[in-house]
């Protein structure tokens, strides 16, 4: 291999033309590594984007630098004229700089990167010509979709590789070198390390793409992502697309040495100004009551779709069970289901067939389903970014929609987080508590059948299977050292003299308890000893005992003659 594509062994995000020294630290982080090859980074050009004005030179895709197919292919689809982040983001990459662009959901990050790219790859077409790295195994499928709609009339090959799927036709199917890969980090890996000829695949790979890059580079993902940038060139261009900001993304943008290039299309968490943000306040126990009550007024208000976003799996499953007891069509989405009924699921909301799509955090990254109408935060998100993503999967592309938050009084700190961080207060709803609670009845009685049916369909036994799974992995990883940490300040508390004197005051007391068993069973086995062994008794007793010993004798041996006579 030459030079210009020698694997990069530190695996900084951005491409690195320089010579790089040896291997920091495994445990190094991805900034720290960049920083060590790239002393002198090139400033970043940094670009705020106007919404009142998002496109001011009114310039059309192929004014843009695309080529006339590429266009065409965007008219075809619908999109007229370029989006604010498109208008901005599709020259600096053609200019083969680093992209770090950040808009609001619904705003076609997708097409900012996946056209520049198609239009490189018409030009010198090869595989694999670009990786791009998404969170969730259902962005993996959309984006895939989206690549090959843009690249209709290319024969474009795009293969998507995440988990759940086969590990060896997924293998095949890299060696065959598709043009595109979408991938998830955990898969990707794991192919890479399972086959090491998988690893030539991406040695002269053009373009690496991190979707919904605040959530790629989280900390979780760390050692995925070394093993994959092992595998790539030093010479490509690294795009990074996400809705909201970290402070990893700007550090990282700030090392690249192919003066990178920053657009901000908003200002922190902000969400779009058609989306109607509303919230209720219930308590907690009537709260699937409420959720009822929301759903059967969808079709009076004119609601085609609803997301309800739940924080974990069990909430999810339980929700699906309770909705189809009650006689109510939903679908549901959540990391216990196989792949393969994940899309199924996502592919019954999104032709229709589904009114409701229950899901967790899984689907509020990226997913671009039309039609919603209404997201419902059933569960408050811990984080308020969470809630802007959630929320964001609706009033897409300048269309309206509403969220409505379920405010149970555990979570009145997390909604005021929410919106100090969007800069917005939410309405509040009230309902007629009397119509709302009209349908209690019902709604207890299916959620004791609900609670039955979980124990009968083994889910129980899934969590805790996957509760110790995790908890390896985390050992795996040494991440658990700070629970260990734990338990030894708390050791002292169950040792020492405490536990001396316990143990002391137990075998005194077992010494006492069996020297006495002892003497029992002795005078049951000689009855003539117990007179020796009473005298021996008096005698270290000063002779006290021995009198009165002597008095009680006396006096029994005079009754008993008292008797004798009468």
């Amino acid at each position: 291999m030459d030079d210009d594509n020698q694997v990069d062994e530190n695996f900084p995000l951005f491409s690195k033309i320089k010579n790089t020294p040896k291997p920091a630290a495994a445990a190094a982080a991805a900034t720290t590594a960049a920083a060590t090859e790239n002393p002198n980074p090139q400033p970043v050009e940094k670009e705020t984007g106007n919404p009142q004005n998002p496109n001011p030179n009114h310039l059309s895709f192929s004014q843009l630098g695309l080529s006339e197919w590429a266009a065409h292919t965007c008219k075809e689809l619908g999109m007229k004229t370029p989006t604010p982040v498109q208008h901005h983001c599709i020259p600096r990459i053609l200019a083969g700089q680093d992209v770090l662009g950040l808009a609001q959901t619904g705003s076609g990050k997708t097409a900012a990167f996946a056209l520049p790219i198609l239009h490189r790859l018409a030009e010198h077409p090869y595989g694999v010509f670009a990786l791009v790295i998404t969170p969730t195994r259902e962005l993996a499928f959309q984006l895939s979709d989206q690549f090959r709609a843009l690249g209709s009339c290319l024969n474009l090959r795009c293969e998507v590789v995440v988990g759940g799927m086969n590990m060896l036709n997924q293998a095949q199917t890299l060696m065959m070198r598709p043009h595109v890969v979408v991938a998830t980090p955990g898969r990707i890996k794991a192919l890479i390390e399972d086959n090491p000829d998988i690893s030539a695949v991406f040695s002269k790979t053009k373009f690496l793409v991190l979707d919904e890059a605040d959530r790629v580079l989280d900390v979780g993902f760390e050692d995925e992502l070394r093993v994959v940038f092992q595998c790539l060139p030093k010479k490509r261009q690294t795009l990074l697309f996400s809705a909201t900001m970290t402070s990893d993304l700007e550090t990282l943008l700030e090392l690249s040495a192919n003066k990178a290039y920053f657009y901000e299309a908003y200002e922190g968490f902000s969400t779009v100004a058609t989306l109607t943000q509303q919230y209720v306040l219930i308590p907690k126990s009537v709260k699937d009551v409420y959720l009822l009550h929301l759903l059967s007024k969808m079709e009076d208000k004119g609601r085609r779709s609803a997301i309800i976003f739940v924080s974990t799996c069990r909430s999810c499953h339980q929700l699906s069970l309770l909705l189809e007891e009650l006689d109510m069509e939903a679908a549901a989405l959540h990391s216990f289901k196989s792949q393969s009924l994940r899309l199924a699921a996502l592919h019954r909301f999104k032709s229709g067939q589904v009114p409701v799509l229950l899901a967790t955090d899984v689907a509020s990254r990226g997913l671009d389903i039309p039609t919603v109408d209404l997201v419902i935060n059933y569960d408050i998100p811990r984080y308020p970014r969470d809630y802007v993503h959630r929320v964001g999967r609706t009033a897409r592309a300048g269309r309206s929609g509403v969220s409505m938050s379920l405010v149970t009084e555990n979570d009145v700190a997390l909604i005021h987080a929410i919106e100090a961080d969007v800069g917005k207060n939410l309405d509040e709803i009230k309902y007629n508590e009397k119509e709302v609670l009209a349908n209690i009845t019902e709604v207890y009685k299916a959620r004791r059948v609900v609670k039955m049916k979980m124990m009968d369909d083994g889910f129980e036994e899934k969590e805790k299977a996957r509760k110790a799974q995790k908890l390896r992995t985390l050992a795996e990883k040494g991440q658990l050292k700070k629970r260990g940490n734990k338990q030894k300040k708390r050791e002292p508390l169950n040792s020492g003299k405490i536990m001396k004197v316990i143990s002391d005051s137990f075998e005194d007391k077992a010494k006492a308890w069996k020297s006495q068993k002892l003497e029992t069973i002795a005078e049951k086995e000689h009855p003539s000893k117990k007179g020796v062994k009473r005298k021996e008794k008096n005698l270290l007793n000063n002779g006290t005992d021995a009198k009165m010993d002597d008095r009680f004798e006396e006096k029994a041996k005079a009754r008993k003659v008292k008797k004798l006579k009468t």
